[in-house]
């Protein structure tokens, strides 16, 4: 369509940073373009590292249990933090696996002259013109969710000569044709354990093969060539819970996906295609400044010439990769989404679930992409198993936990392998901030049967470990060992530490998880002693602790930080995404996150800036997030290969491809900042939707479509001159006796609307 938003690069890509993601949420794709050996990197999201009963053999494997962890609490309270760090050990295992490239799909045409490259962001279709012999050449490659296939479509002016080729970076076994089978190894150590003396180990597992196949067909007419690629995996069986299928199995159900796919036709493959994806890119919409549609080239994107520019495509370019890399039936998107070429990714492309999984979801309800949210909730249910067992065995509690990593096996257990630093290892709150995002699915939708089926045995199992986990200490329920992931301060010795109690984000996560838990009983009046427990102990969380500076405090006490421009912003999770610190219901709290804002000060990589830019938006500082995502928009000028210090003090940027690093690169800022830039127009925590809280003066106009709004509702936002000229607010699902309490600049309306029915507000 002509209003479409394109990306566009004048030249093929010369490295795996330039070339153009595609995706269905189960095959992902990298595409490179050129004439003569063309590369298309292909991802399955199921090919990982590992076996299904890897978790639990791990767990088997440690010498640790209630015990051992009443001596670690004992040995924290009393600052004695090496007995308590030796002690820790024992209950680390070893590593999460790791995300696998697949595949990579040649094709060899004659040489000639490519003309550029683009990427439509709402149909997903990548797009290249060549010349080759004189005859124009049109090349589109996506993945088709209807037909489970990459497709890739050559149409030309005259007759055209492609030959194409398959490889696997992994164990070929098997070859016929353009058909093989692949081995998948069993086990995938992180590149930082480099002790690990073989990083990648092959075998077999009981009750599991670890075997995936890849059909490949190719259709011709002398002007059109069709390449469709298809594959089946032992890992999507248990993925799904279905039987383990046999090898001929595999490769029959590979080729008869490749086959269907290309005895449909490019047209049909492709009309399927957009009325698949094209909707779900189409549900929300964001226009800063006066452009959106058309043709945009990256480079002028990454100059920096037109700021308003630049934030309206990264908003679509967030929820163009969630909507690729994440749909229903297959694992969740990952560190790097769903695109990975090496064998050893940084921290094994895993889920980090202390601020990384969880920022790949923010913007998902808010932009209207719930549904790419689900893979999500499928991973929390094989946590909730896995992590039951691990919260009984381990600290003699109910309910499940998760730690730092985790994987779809469902790795539950610290990592670190006996040596890891307690500051991101040894931090049991995974599952309390995990779960936070099925009451925010519910909340958002109001979806009775999703709250009863799958929001509320997830956050009562939640609720009934954190329940347990905490410990009564001088009148309070403590939470020990306590550890703000990744930071560290000073002790009265002057050492680095990271053990204490009740830091600030575990008992900011708990108190949510518990108040959510009793909204989730009394809204499907369900009758349950746990909500006594809860009751009861509420009141004996600390409260969030203020420093005599004025700061909102990381931990329990005042105590000396080792690094006060520290990435992470754990104790900020109170205010975005909880939202138990609000800038009008509770200023006092909200100036006392903006002072941390300060002390922290700006950069340093994708997913820090995102998540300043989302905090300082709640804070109705418009300003200084604009200022954080010009930083955060910066071409990446060094060595993109290179792993940066992972302490922030190298700052990160955008790869000519615009995806986030640091590097390395890690996809978790792409999808943090559409959810930052939505919250600049429009809020709607604490039941008030704010309409432009936090409006940068020079983003003077633009407009809204379809975000979404917690309480079931939907709105359209325009402005012009800085000033609300519009907003329209609809009722797609919940209660229409609940109230809609809209507020704007400090004025604030009530009304009531019916399911499906809408208002227009001009002024309030």
């Amino acid at each position: 369509m002509t209003d479409d938003l394109l990306l566009s690069w004048p030249h093929p890509a010369n490295d795996w940073t330039e070339a153009m993601p595609v995706g269905n949420g189960r095959l992902g794709a990298m595409v490179f373009g050129g004439t003569g050996r063309t590369r298309i990197q292909v991802n399955d999201a199921t090919v990982w590292s590992g076996t299904p009963d890897g978790p639990a053999a791990a767990l088997a494997g440690l010498d640790a249990g209630p015990e051992r962890l009443a001596e670690v609490r004992e040995a924290v309270f009393a600052k004695d933090f090496r007995r308590a760090e030796d002690l820790l050990m024992g209950f680390e295992g070893p590593y999460s696996q790791e995300f696998l490239p697949y595949v990579d799909l040649w094709l060899t045409l004659p040489e000639g002259v490519s003309h550029g490259r683009t990427l439509n962001l709402d149909n997903g279709i990548a797009t290249e013109h060549l010349t080759i012999d004189g005859h124009d050449v049109e090349r589109t490659t996506w993945v088709s969710r209807p037909a489970q296939a990459l497709c890739v479509a050559l149409t030309s002016s005259g007759p055209l000569d492609v030959r194409v080729d398959v490889s696997t970076p992994l164990r070929e076994v098997s070859r016929d044709g353009l058909d093989f089978g692949i081995e998948i190894p069993i086990d995938g150590a992180p590149r930082h354990e480099p002790q690990v003396e073989e990083p990648l180990r092959y075998g077999t597992a009981e009750g599991y093969d670890p075997f995936g196949a890849v059909a490949v067909r190719v259709t011709r007419t002398p002007t059109q060539v069709l390449i469709t690629l298809a594959g089946s995996t032992s890992a999507y069986d248990a993925w799904i819970g279905d039987r383990q299928h046999t090898r001929d199995e595999h490769r029959r159900r590979a080729a008869v996906l490749a086959e269907q796919a290309a005895s449909t036709g490019i047209e049909a493959l492709r009309q399927a295609h957009e009325a698949d994806l094209r909707p779900l890119l189409g549900a929300s919409s964001l226009r800063i400044g006066e452009r959106r549609g058309g043709t945009h080239d990256v480079a002028g994107l990454l100059s920096g010439t037109d700021e308003q520019l630049t934030a309206t495509v990264l908003f679509q370019y967030g929820r163009y990769l969630l909507a690729s890399a994440s749909r229903p039936g297959a694992p969740p998107a990952n560190l790097q989404g769903i695109w990975n070429d090496d064998l050893r990714p940084a921290w094994s492309s895993n889920y980090t679930v202390n601020i990384n999984t969880q920022m790949n979801y923010w913007a998902a309800e808010t932009t209207g992409l719930g549904e790419c949210h689900l893979p999500l909730f499928d991973l929390l249910g094989k946590l909730a198993i896995t992590g039951a067992d691990v919260a009984r065995e381990l600290y003699g509690a109910r309910g499940w936990v998760t730690h730092h990593n985790t994987d779809p096996w469902g790795w539950a257990l610290p990592v670190g392998m006996g040596h890891g630093n307690p500051s991101w290892a040894i931090w049991a709150m995974g599952g309390a901030w995990l779960v936070q995002h099925v009451w925010d699915h519910y909340d958002f939708t109001r979806d009775r049967a999703f709250l009863e089926k799958t929001a509320w045995p997830l956050l009562r199992g939640c609720a009934e470990f954190c329940l347990d986990w905490l410990v009564e200490k001088d009148g309070y329920l403590e939470t020990c060992p306590s550890t703000s992931p990744e930071n560290l301060f000073l002790s009265e010795a002057g050492t680095k530490e990271s053990l204490t109690h009740s830091v600030t984000m575990d008992v900011a996560l708990i108190r949510a998880v518990f108040e959510r838990a009793l909204a989730a009983m009394e809204a499907l009046a369900v009758h349950d002693p746990l909500s006594a427990e809860i009751e009861a102990a509420l009141p004996r969380l600390r409260p969030l602790p203020v420093l005599s500076d004025g700061r909102l405090g990381e931990w329990s006490e005042d105590l000396p930080e080792d690094d006060s421009t520290h990435r992470h912003m754990s104790h900020l999770v109170a205010l975005y995404p909880l939202g138990l610190i609000d800038a009008v219901a509770t200023p006092g709290l909200a100036e006392a996150a903006r002072r941390v804002l300060e002390r922290r000060g700006p950069g340093a990589m994708g997913w820090s800036w995102a998540w300043k830019i989302a905090l300082r938006a709640r804070l109705g500082d418009g300003e200084t997030a604009r200022k954080l995502l010009g930083e955060a928009v910066q071409p990446f000028t060094g060595d993109r290969h290179r792993d940066a210090p992972v302490d922030g003090s190298e700052w990160g940027g955008l790869l000519p491809n615009l995806f986030s690093t640091h590097p390395p690169f890690q996809i978790d800022g792409n999808y943090g900042f559409p959810a930052g830039l939505a919250e600049l127009v429009l809020q709607s925590q604490n039941d008030v939707v704010t309409l432009l809280p936090a409006l940068p003066a020079d983003w003077s106009s633009g407009e809204a479509r379809g975000l979404r709004c917690r309480g079931g509702l939907a709105a359209d936002v325009e402005w012009r001159d800085g000033e609300l000229r519009y907003a329209v607010l609809r009722r797609l699902s919940g209660d229409p006796a609940e109230p809609v309490r809209v507020r704007y600049r400090g004025r604030e309306t009530e009304l009531w609307l019916r399911t499906g029915e809408s208002t227009v507000l001009k002024g309030l």
